[in-house]
C-alpha cells in the first residue's frame, strides 16, 4: 500500500497540485468576501477536493503522454510509468476517474467552474504537453491553464459567477508569473530537457537573451502584482482591493524577483537560475495571502 501512494503522489505530481489547490482555495476566500457575509466552508471544501481530482487528472494524463520522454530524463525516469510501477491501463483509468469526479464536484458550485476545469485538462495535458518539443510558444500556452485556478477559485464562490476586473487581475498575476517560473525552471533543467527534445527557454539555449527576457518578465510582474492596488472594490466601494500593506509587499517582493532575475541574466550561470527558481516558488503564495489578509482586514 505505501508503494502505490509513493506511486501514486509522482503520478499526480503532488507538490504542483498542491500549489495549484492552495491558488484556488486562496481566490475562492477572496470572491467569498466580496459578496459579503461568512464563508461558505462546505462550498470551499468542495473546491478543494474538486480542484485536487481536477489537477491530478491533468497531471496524469500528461504522464502517459510523455512515458517515453520520461524515461529519456533523471529527473522523471523514477516516475511510476517509465519505472514501469504502473501501466498505463492503470494510469489512464486513475487519471479519467479523477477528471470525471472532480469536474462533477466542481459542477455543484456551478457550471461555469465545472468548464473551466474541463478547459484546463484539455489545454494542459492536450495542447501544451505535445507542443513543449516543438517551440518556446508552449511556454506560453501552458501559462494559460497554469494561470485558470484564481479564476476557478473565485467562481466557484458565487452562485451565478460575473465576469469583473477582479479575477481578471487574479489571472493576470499568475499569468505572468509563471514566465520567470517556467524559464528558470527549465535553464536548470535544460541539460535533462534536452534528452526529451524538450524546447522551453525563449531561444531554446542557454543564453543572454533567454536571461534577458526572463528578467524582462519579472519586472514587468511588478506593476501588474500592484493592479489590485490601484482598481477600486466592486458595487461602489471607495477602497481599493488591495491596501497598503499588499503595496508594500508587492513591491518588496517583486524587486527581489526581478534582482533575481538580473542576476540570472548577468552570470548566466545554473546557480543563479536555481535561485530565481526557489524564489518564484514563495512569491506567488506570499503575494495571495498578503492581498487576502489585506482585504479580510479592511
Amino acid at each position: 500500500m505505501g508503494e502505490f501512494i509513493s506511486d501514486f503522489k509522482k503520478l499526480i505530481k503532488l507538490r504542483l497540485t498542491l500549489t495549484v489547490v492552495f491558488s484556488a482555495s486562496v481566490c475562492f476566500l477572496m470572491g467569498s468576501k466580496v459578496q459579503g457575509g461568512d464563508i461558505p466552508w462546505v462550498n470551499w471544501a468542495l473546491l478543494t477536493l474538486g480542484g485536487f481530482l481536477v489537477t491530478s487528472a491533468a497531471n496524469g494524463f500528461n504522464e502517459i503522454i510523455e512515458k517515453d520522454l520520461d524515461k529519456l530524463m533523471k529527473r522523471t525516469m523514477d516516475r511510476p510509468i517509465p519505472a514501469g510501477k504502473m501501466t498505463t491501463g492503470q494510469a489512464l483509468v486513475l487519471s479519467l476517474f479523477m477528471g470525471i469526479a472532480g469536474t462533477l464536484i466542481l459542477v455543484k458550485l456551478n457550471f461555469p467552474t465545472g468548464v473551466l476545469s474541463v478547459f484546463s485538462i484539455f489545454l494542459y495535458a492536450f495542447v501544451y504537453t505535445p507542443l513543449k518539443r516543438k517551440s518556446p510558444i508552449a511556454v506560453f500556452v501552458g501559462a494559460i491553464p497554469g494561470a485558470l485556478p484564481p479564476l476557478i477559485g473565485y467562481f466557484a464562490a458565487f452562485d451565478e459567477p460575473r465576469i469583473s476586473w477582479i479575477p481578471v487581475i487574479l489571472f493576470l498575476i499568475q499569468f505572468v508569473w509563471q514566465f520567470p517560473h517556467f524559464w528558470s525552471i527549465a535553464w536548470v533543467l535544460d541539460e535533462d530537457y534536452k534528452r526529451a527534445g524538450f524546447r522551453l527557454l525563449p531561444t531554446t539555449k542557454q543564453d543572454k537573451t533567454s536571461a534577458f527576457i526572463t528578467f524582462a518578465s519579472a519586472v514587468i510582474l511588478i506593476p501588474v502584482s500592484l493592479m489590485p492596488s490601484y482598481l477600486l472594490m466592486p458595487s461602489g466601494h471607495d477602497n481599493p482591493f488591495g491596501g497598503s500593506i499588499y503595496i508594500g509587499v508587492s513591491i518588496l517582493a517583486g524587486l527581489y524577483f526581478a534582482w533575481q532575475a538580473l542576476q540570472l541574466y548577468l552570470k548566466q550561470d545554473v546557480i543563479s537560475a536555481k535561485k530565481l527558481m526557489y524564489t518564484s516558488f514563495f512569491y506567488l503564495p506570499l503575494i495571495q495571502l498578503t492581498l487576502l489578509f489585506d482585504f479580510i482586514t479592511k
